[in-house]
């Protein structure tokens, strides 16, 4: 069986065997690639129209306890200028935000250990008071079953959580100090809690093959979440990978395209780090199969400190600009910006 044959048996049964995931990641031409977009495009649209979610990301603190080997925010960067928002400023940011549409506020942060269960509880409680008709999304990292429970009681809607790769020898070279297997184990215990979960993965990572790759597909079948953020690796200067090289989007996007047709009824973002890789790159997530955007509300003076790669996109707009730019983006794709809470299909 060839490639496209392969292609078209994924859009019909929504699954692979490994070695068929890896013969297409080996052998995928140019033309494969027009036909894997237009099937996951048309995915897309048979489950959720040809519209684009908007979300409103509020960054809220860039201290972290955690060394991830990549990322600028780690631990061990003394350069990084830390910064931790209080709540008057995140609910003015998400006030801001729903001034200009939004319905949504995802809100991240590092894992910062100051940031406790009844801060966090306090903080959702007050913004879906004073913004009843929103939806709440935290991505906080690792926290125990009792805590996400008390997240979810509060109103959190949806838990981000990447597993970032599926290879546990990788995760754990990736992630001194963490482990694979809690990792899992978080992710397992929010999908049983209720929330509407995202894990996700990152592209070109020193050592990463394409087996890996078939491990996150394989996994992404199986944990079946409901939402999956897949973006590439773009170094940053005070991390031990500040030497070595991303491997731009083609990957990433090939990625998307096949996670949309394992799950076709799945919230895709086209990143942040797509647009920050190439200058048309969130454009290019969308044609891949993507349906979501999560432009920047993050306070002007905050932004340019949440930096997890080098050569981040927008840090110095204001949300107002955003909202613009993004809205004029995806609408060059031919798609159409919705603007309502945006739940996976199995929760509206």
């Amino acid at each position: 069986m060839n490639v496209s044959d392969l292609l078209k048996k994924l859009s019909k049964e929504n699954r692979l065997a490994p070695e068929e995931y890896l013969y297409i990641l080996d052998n995928i031409e140019k033309t494969d690639l027009d036909l894997l977009f237009s099937l996951a495009r048309h995915a897309r649209d048979a489950t959720y129209g040809s519209k684009v979610f908007m979300r409103g990301l509020v960054e809220f603190s860039n201290y972290c306890e955690r060394d991830c080997m990549y990322c600028g925010i780690r631990h061990s960067n003394s350069n990084a200028d830390r910064y931790r928002l209080d709540t008057e400023s995140i609910v003015s940011s998400c006030k801001t935000g729903r001034s200009l549409g939004y319905r949504t506020f995802v809100l991240q942060g590092g894992e910062d250990p100051t940031i406790t269960d009844d801060w966090l509880i306090s903080l959702v409680k007050r913004i879906k008071t004073e913004i009843p008709d929103c939806a709440i999304t935290l991505s906080v990292g690792e926290r125990s079953r009792e805590s996400y429970k008390k997240l979810y009681d509060a109103g959190v809607d949806r838990y981000l959580l990447r597993h970032e790769t599926a290879n546990e020898t990788l995760y754990n070279k990736l992630h001194p100090g963490m482990s694979f297997k809690n990792r899992m184990n978080c992710l397992f215990n929010l999908k049983d809690i209720g929330f509407q979960v995202g894990a996700g993965f990152m592209t070109g990572l020193p050592g990463q093959t394409n087996e890996d790759y078939v491990r996150d597909l394989v996994f992404l079948e199986e944990f079946r979440p409901h939402m999956v953020g897949i973006g590439p690796f773009i170094p940053h200067g005070d991390t031990p990978f500040k030497n070595a090289e991303g491997k731009g989007i083609d990957i990433t996007l090939l990625l998307v395209a096949l996670t949309r047709l394992i799950l076709p009824d799945s919230l895709l973002p086209s990143t942040t780090a797509l647009g920050s890789a190439d200058p048309k790159g969130r454009e290019k997530g969308l044609l891949a199969g993507a349906n979501v955007v999560m432009p920047n509300i993050t306070p002007t003076e905050n932004k340019e400190k949440y930096i997890l790669y080098e050569g981040k996109i927008c840090t110095g707009d204001e949300a107002s600009h955003c909202r613009g730019c993004i809205q004029g983006r995806i609408e060059s794709t031919g798609m159409s910006v919705d603007m309502s809470v945006g739940h996976h299909k199995t929760i509206i």
